[in-house]
């Protein structure tokens, strides 16, 4: 299991196709061994991250629970830029 892919289905706030097209990219990266593949590999290459994604939305769609959803943990890419400290002189 790829560890930098974390839990979408059922988290508050939802995952976004960004989120989800992520997942897709690094689970294609991990079985193929490519971070980049070659030239003549690229459009099969883009065709999974295309098919792994589209088949991750559908699957998030149909899954039903009654559980609340999960608080989902904001990495530090999302948060606000945290305000410089004041100086006083």
């Amino acid at each position: 299991m790829c560890r930098s892919i974390t839990t979408l289905y059922h988290c508050d706030p939802p995952a976004t196709d960004e989120e989800i097209r992520a997942a897709a990219l690094q689970y294609v990266r991990k079985i193929s061994g490519y971070r980049v593949p070659a030239k003549g590999n690229e459009d099969a290459f883009q065709a999974a991250v295309a098919a792994v994604a589209e088949a991750t939305s559908a699957l998030l769609a149909s899954l039903e629970t009654k559980a609340p959803p999960r608080k989902r943990v904001v990495h530090h890419h999302e948060r606000q830029p945290a305000q410089a400290p004041q100086h006083t002189a």
